[in-house]
């Protein structure tokens, strides 16, 4: 029986600034930037993921990085994350009081090539040198384990490979880990099995789950690993976002969605979903686009509507 085995609370970051806003074909205004975080802030996420400090040239949408930390105003408990790629990220990080940088890297190698440049080795080289800038630091690091269910050049990728990759991280020193499906191949199944699998190994270690709707399976994918244990979800307003480097990858889950499921599911998010969906649906005005999110259009499920006139 599903309910249970699903927790009682789950977390929910949002990633729309930084996973969605880089792969806009115009840039966002670093002012749209920073009132639609100070407006997430107010709603209950947990996480926002509010830029990368990668090159400028590599990903000119988050060229204002600095400029964004910098303008936002921080809401207590709430982690304000910024994706970092090598020491030199870690560095601007650092001046800007990042409370969490995301380290990230593909399992698959072909991916990770495609992606980031590097093999596998060259990845964690590089974050053995982020870790060793890191010494003496208060500064949380996340350790993301992309592609974790599947490539999309080499296909579905082992349990053992991706437990391998969090293995490495945390013996780094790294104080959580993201299981991400960057290109939306995971299915239910294969995510019960393999989060179970997480915690049997690393039971203590904060696990967070980032799923893609590319093939419509996000949602149950986040369910499935609910109910196997993991209580930490990636999302993003409207379900913007996708991977640059897999032919055919579309967006995030949805956060208002994400949280309107586990909510009618009876499993407490903290995030208030009225304001959340109020900030969802200014959200096209802003990328100049329609976006994904359905509850933004249909309504929460307990929005009635008028009986038909006899």
């Amino acid at each position: 029986m599903l309910s249970a085995h699903l927790p009682k609370r789950v977390q929910i970051n949002d990633v729309a600034v930084r996973d969605g806003f880089q792969s806009e074909p115009a840039f966002v205004p670093t002012d749209e930037k920073i009132r639609l975080i100070d407006r997430l802030s107010q709603t209950g996420l947990a996480k926002i993921e509010v830029t990368s400090f990668v090159s400028p040239k590599a990903i000119p949408n988050l060229r204002d990085a600095a400029e964004v930390m910098q303008g936002i105003t921080r809401v207590a408990g709430v982690t304000y994350v910024a994706l970092v790629p090598n020491e030199r990220g870690c560095e601007r990080a650092l001046a800007a009081a990042v409370d969490e940088i995301n380290l990230v890297m593909s399992i698959g190698e072909t991916h990770n090539l495609a992606n980031m440049r590097m093999t596998c080795e060259q990845s964690l080289e590089q974050f053995r040198g982020v870790m060793r800038l890191l010494q003496g630091s208060a500064m949380r690091v996340n350790g993301t384990v992309a592609t974790a269910f599947g490539c999309p050049f080499e296909g579905e990728q082992p349990i053992y490979r991706a437990l391998w990759a969090a293995e490495q991280y945390l013996g780094m020193g790294m104080h959580s880990i993201t299981l991400a499906d960057t290109t939306g191949m995971a299915h239910p199944m294969q995510v019960e099995q393999t989060t179970r699998a997480f915690r049997d190994a690393f039971p203590a270690v904060p696990l967070t789950l980032h799923f893609h709707n590319t093939r419509g399976m996000g949602l149950a994918n986040a369910l499935a690993g609910a109910a196997a244990g993991a209580t930490s979800f990636d999302a993003s307003l409207g379900g913007i976002g996708g991977c640059p480097f897999a032919p055919g990858a579309t967006g995030n889950i949805c956060t208002e969605d994400l949280v309107h499921m586990f909510e009618s599911s009876g499993v407490a998010t903290g995030v208030e979903l009225d304001g959340l969906l109020a900030v969802a649906r200014d959200l096209p005005a802003i990328v100049g686009h329609d976006v994904p999110g359905q509850v933004m259009r249909s309504g929460k499920r307990t929005e009635l509507s008028a009986r038909p006139q006899a």
